[in-house]
């Protein structure tokens, strides 16, 4: 389970969210732009680093104290992929794997695997610099997921990426959460993309502070403000 509580002072409001994440589970967090959605996040991955409260992750403590990045077992995706330019597909997907692992069946296979369904074939072995925005975004989630991580936090993970894909994507991340029982944390400005990735669970933020929080049919029916009924309003 993951239990937190984000305190974190940003400029003109204070983000304080505390949310708990079963296992296996997934929670979307909606809003606005600004509302300290993906401060949430970055404090959660150790991007950032709470002013206060605490983050924990089963039996391990990420804050307080801080623990470093590199042993948070997350896989964390921003909205920017940030591939390391020089190096190919296949070796960013594979970077930071554990010393002979990449060898391994059981990861080749998963690697394969990923390799297939982001459709990264054709580009597997070009440099990173010289791929398009959508077919980062692609290799960036496939690198976060080749780790296989108890904790998945995506930042709106689709930008740039087509209605199809998405689509595809979509029902991949929930099936390999079921498959691989990893816990998800998605941020998106699109509530039907959140829906679909987080059926069950959204915690909606204003100005820094959790707004409303259930079901999905609970906040299309009443919701709790008016920016957020405007926020539901399809385009």
């Amino acid at each position: 389970m993951l239990k937190a509580h984000v305190i974190k002072k940003r400029r003109g409001l204070i983000v304080d969210v505390a949310l708990e994440l079963e296992r296996g589970c997934s929670l979307g967090l909606f809003g606005a732009s600004g509302a300290g959605k993906s401060t949430v996040l970055a404090c959660i991955a150790g991007i950032e680093e709470p002013d206060d409260g605490y983050v924990q992750l089963e039996d391990l403590q990420f804050f307080p104290p801080s623990l470093p990045l590199h042993k948070r077992p997350i896989g964390y995706l921003t909205q920017e992929p940030g591939l390391f330019p020089h190096l190919t597909v296949s070796e960013n997907i594979n970077f930071g794997i554990p010393c002979g692992q990449a060898a391994e069946k059981e990861h080749t296979r998963w690697t394969e695997t990923l390799r297939d369904r982001f459709h990264l074939g054709p580009l597997w072995h070009a440099p990173a610099s010289l791929i398009s925005g959508g077919q980062a975004r692609r290799v960036g989630l496939a690198r976060m997921l080749a780790r296989k991580p108890p904790l998945v936090l995506l930042d709106e993970p689709f930008a740039g990426l087509d209605r199809r894909l998405v689509r595809e994507l979509i029902d991949d991340l929930i099936s390999w959460s079921q498959t691989l029982g990893f816990s998800m944390i998605a941020v998106d400005h699109q509530a039907e993309v959140l829906k679909r990735l987080c059926p069950r669970q959204v915690i909606v933020l204003e100005d820094g502070k959790i707004a409303q929080g259930g079901g999905w049919e609970d906040l299309c029916s009443a919701p709790a403000t008016e920016l957020l009924r405007s926020l539901l309003v399809p385009l």
